[in-house]
Protein backbone atom coordinates (compact mmCIF):
# COMPACT_ATOMS: atom_id res chain seq x y z
CA UNK A 1 0.00 0.00 0.00
CA UNK A 2 2.34 2.60 1.23
CA UNK A 3 5.34 3.37 3.42
CA UNK A 4 4.38 2.63 7.28
CA UNK A 5 4.74 5.56 9.33
CA UNK A 6 6.03 5.30 12.59
CA UNK A 7 4.01 6.54 15.75
CA UNK A 8 7.77 8.98 15.80
CA UNK A 9 6.50 9.73 12.72
CA UNK A 10 2.92 10.21 12.62
CA UNK A 11 3.45 12.51 16.43
CA UNK A 12 6.37 14.55 14.52
CA UNK A 13 4.10 15.62 11.59
CA UNK A 14 1.15 16.22 14.63
CA UNK A 15 3.54 18.42 16.12
CA UNK A 16 5.14 20.48 13.35
CA UNK A 17 1.26 20.73 11.99
CA UNK A 18 0.19 21.90 15.49
CA UNK A 19 -2.07 19.41 16.21
CA UNK A 20 -0.48 18.83 19.12
CA UNK A 21 0.33 21.64 21.23
CA UNK A 22 2.33 22.21 24.40
CA UNK A 23 1.67 24.39 26.80
CA UNK A 24 -0.97 25.42 29.50
CA UNK A 25 -4.71 24.52 28.00
CA UNK A 26 -8.00 25.55 29.90
CA UNK A 27 -9.87 22.62 28.75
CA UNK A 28 -13.79 23.25 28.09
CA UNK A 29 -14.15 20.22 30.36
CA UNK A 30 -12.57 23.16 32.97
CA UNK A 31 -9.55 21.13 33.73
CA UNK A 32 -6.30 22.54 32.88
CA UNK A 33 -3.70 20.33 30.54
CA UNK A 34 -0.05 20.72 29.53
CA UNK A 35 -1.22 19.39 26.20
CA UNK A 36 -3.99 19.96 23.94
CA UNK A 37 -5.07 18.25 20.65
CA UNK A 38 -5.93 20.16 17.95
CA UNK A 39 -7.05 17.77 14.82
CA UNK A 40 -8.25 19.80 12.44
CA UNK A 41 -4.59 22.06 12.42
CA UNK A 42 -3.61 18.22 10.81
CA UNK A 43 -6.93 17.70 8.69
CA UNK A 44 -6.80 20.92 7.02
CA UNK A 45 -3.97 19.18 4.70
CA UNK A 46 -5.53 17.11 2.59
CA UNK A 47 -2.00 15.39 1.73
CA UNK A 48 -1.30 14.90 5.65
CA UNK A 49 -4.96 13.41 5.99
CA UNK A 50 -4.73 11.05 2.97
CA UNK A 51 -0.72 10.54 4.13
CA UNK A 52 -2.44 9.35 7.92
CA UNK A 53 -5.76 8.08 6.76
CA UNK A 54 -3.66 5.58 4.47
CA UNK A 55 -1.52 4.49 7.33
CA UNK A 56 -4.32 3.42 8.97
CA UNK A 57 -6.01 1.76 6.11
CA UNK A 58 -2.51 -0.39 6.04
CA UNK A 59 -3.13 -1.67 9.18
CA UNK A 60 -6.80 -3.36 8.09
CA UNK A 61 -5.88 -3.92 4.86
CA UNK A 62 -5.87 -8.14 4.88
CA UNK A 63 -9.25 -8.01 7.40
CA UNK A 64 -11.81 -7.96 4.71
CA UNK A 65 -13.23 -4.32 5.51
CA UNK A 66 -16.15 -3.54 3.44
CA UNK A 67 -17.47 -0.28 4.53
CA UNK A 68 -15.40 2.12 6.91
CA UNK A 69 -17.73 4.36 8.96
CA UNK A 70 -16.96 7.27 11.67
CA UNK A 71 -18.74 9.92 13.06
CA UNK A 72 -19.31 13.57 12.15
CA UNK A 73 -17.18 15.66 12.08
CA UNK A 74 -13.50 14.49 11.95
CA UNK A 75 -14.14 11.05 11.56
CA UNK A 76 -16.38 11.78 8.29
CA UNK A 77 -12.89 13.18 6.84
CA UNK A 78 -11.01 9.76 8.04
CA UNK A 79 -13.58 7.82 6.71
CA UNK A 80 -13.47 8.99 3.88
CA UNK A 81 -10.03 8.70 3.15
CA UNK A 82 -9.54 4.88 5.04
CA UNK A 83 -12.26 3.79 2.38
CA UNK A 84 -10.56 5.51 -0.18
CA UNK A 85 -7.51 3.72 0.38
CA UNK A 86 -9.13 0.50 1.25
CA UNK A 87 -11.54 0.26 -2.08
CA UNK A 88 -14.27 0.41 -0.12
CA UNK A 89 -17.85 2.96 0.30
CA UNK A 90 -17.12 5.48 3.62
CA UNK A 91 -20.13 6.53 5.35
CA UNK A 92 -20.97 8.78 8.73
CA UNK A 93 -23.03 8.93 11.42
CA UNK A 94 -24.63 12.06 12.68
CA UNK A 95 -26.43 12.86 15.89
CA UNK A 96 -29.90 13.02 16.05
CA UNK A 97 -31.56 14.22 19.25
CA UNK A 98 -28.59 13.40 21.37
CA UNK A 99 -28.64 9.39 19.33
CA UNK A 100 -25.94 8.18 16.72
CA UNK A 101 -28.12 7.46 13.46
CA UNK A 102 -27.21 7.05 10.40
CA UNK A 103 -29.22 9.25 7.51
CA UNK A 104 -29.25 10.75 4.46
CA UNK A 105 -29.91 7.12 2.94
CA UNK A 106 -26.50 5.15 4.54
CA UNK A 107 -27.09 1.55 4.70
CA UNK A 108 -25.10 -1.27 6.10
CA UNK A 109 -25.35 -3.95 4.58
CA UNK A 110 -26.32 -6.83 6.61
CA UNK A 111 -22.75 -9.07 7.81
CA UNK A 112 -20.61 -6.23 6.35
CA UNK A 113 -17.66 -6.27 7.84
CA UNK A 114 -17.26 -2.87 8.81
CA UNK A 115 -14.27 -0.67 10.40
CA UNK A 116 -14.36 2.26 12.60
CA UNK A 117 -12.99 5.41 12.69
CA UNK A 118 -12.55 8.16 14.50
CA UNK A 119 -9.61 11.58 15.06
CA UNK A 120 -9.21 11.62 18.60
CA UNK A 121 -10.54 9.23 21.72
CA UNK A 122 -10.59 10.22 25.46
CA UNK A 123 -13.19 8.78 26.81
CA UNK A 124 -14.30 6.40 24.26
CA UNK A 125 -17.73 7.44 24.04
CA UNK A 126 -18.32 8.12 20.20
CA UNK A 127 -16.57 5.37 18.94
CA UNK A 128 -19.13 3.32 21.43
CA UNK A 129 -22.10 4.71 20.06
CA UNK A 130 -20.87 4.58 16.17
CA UNK A 131 -20.06 0.49 17.05
CA UNK A 132 -23.47 0.46 18.40
CA UNK A 133 -25.38 1.99 15.36
CA UNK A 134 -23.28 -0.31 13.24
CA UNK A 135 -24.43 -3.29 14.87
CA UNK A 136 -27.83 -2.13 14.67
CA UNK A 137 -27.51 -1.96 11.35
CA UNK A 138 -26.60 -5.42 10.87
CA UNK A 139 -22.75 -4.55 10.32
CA UNK A 140 -20.23 -6.54 12.36
CA UNK A 141 -17.52 -4.30 13.53
CA UNK A 142 -13.96 -5.81 12.57
CA UNK A 143 -12.36 -3.07 13.84
CA UNK A 144 -11.15 0.67 15.07
CA UNK A 145 -8.52 2.96 13.49
CA UNK A 146 -7.51 6.00 15.21
CA UNK A 147 -5.85 8.86 14.86
CA UNK A 148 -4.74 9.71 18.29
CA UNK A 149 -5.46 7.62 21.18
CA UNK A 150 -5.40 9.96 24.38
CA UNK A 151 -7.64 7.85 26.46
CA UNK A 152 -4.22 6.28 28.82
CA UNK A 153 -5.35 3.07 27.56
CA UNK A 154 -8.23 3.37 29.15
CA UNK A 155 -10.72 2.90 25.91
CA UNK A 156 -10.80 -0.86 24.97
CA UNK A 157 -13.78 -1.45 22.42
CA UNK A 158 -13.64 -5.23 22.64
CA UNK A 159 -12.22 -5.13 18.69
CA UNK A 160 -8.66 -4.88 17.27
CA UNK A 161 -7.90 -1.43 17.98
CA UNK A 162 -5.38 0.65 16.42
CA UNK A 163 -3.93 4.00 16.87
CA UNK A 164 -1.22 6.13 15.62
CA UNK A 165 -0.59 8.03 17.88
CA UNK A 166 -1.08 6.94 21.87
CA UNK A 167 -1.07 10.25 23.91
CA UNK A 168 -1.21 10.00 28.27
CA UNK A 169 -2.41 13.59 28.56
CA UNK A 170 -2.80 14.47 32.22
CA UNK A 171 -5.37 16.88 33.44
CA UNK A 172 -5.36 19.10 36.82
CA UNK A 173 -7.99 21.00 38.60
CA UNK A 174 -7.32 24.91 38.76
CA UNK A 175 -6.76 24.31 42.52
CA UNK A 176 -4.32 21.22 41.51
CA UNK A 177 -2.59 22.17 38.01
CA UNK A 178 1.19 22.66 39.06
CA UNK A 179 1.31 25.29 35.92
CA UNK A 180 -0.88 27.64 37.73
CA UNK A 181 1.29 27.58 40.78
CA UNK A 182 4.24 28.43 38.38
CA UNK A 183 2.15 31.34 37.22
CA UNK A 184 1.76 30.07 33.73
CA UNK A 185 -0.56 31.86 31.87
CA UNK A 186 -2.44 30.02 29.92
CA UNK A 187 -1.78 29.43 25.87
CA UNK A 188 -4.70 30.38 23.01
CA UNK A 189 -5.43 27.50 21.42
CA UNK A 190 -4.56 27.58 17.73
CA UNK A 191 -1.11 28.74 18.47
CA UNK A 192 1.88 28.28 20.12
CA UNK A 193 2.19 31.84 22.57
CA UNK A 194 5.79 31.93 21.18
Amino acid sequence: MTKTLTEKEVLQLLEETKAVLHGHFLLTSGLHSPVYVEKFNVLQHPAYTERLCKEIARRFENDGIELVVGPVTGGLLLSHEVGKALGTRAIFTERENGKMVLKRGFEIPNGARVLVVEDVVTTGGSVREVMETVREHGGIVAGVGLLVDRSGGRADFGVRTEALVHLTVETHTAQDCPLCREGKPFTKRGRTGK
